[in-house]
């Protein structure tokens, strides 16, 4: 398993310093039945800031 997982999404509740993610888990799910690149998936962690 991945030690960091980075995210430059800095509009995210769990985006953190050095553009590392602090949720606890995250949730990644495909749009497409055979995803091959980066733009045929979707995370579902994504929590906007208040």
């Amino acid at each position: 398993m991945a030690k960091d997982v980075l995210c430059e999404v800095d509009t995210c509740t769990f985006w953190g310093d050095g553009n590392k993610c602090n949720a606890d888990q995250i949730y990644v799910v495909k749009q497409v039945k055979n995803p091959e690149t980066t733009e045929e998936t979707d995370c579902k962690t994504f929590e906007p800031v208040h």
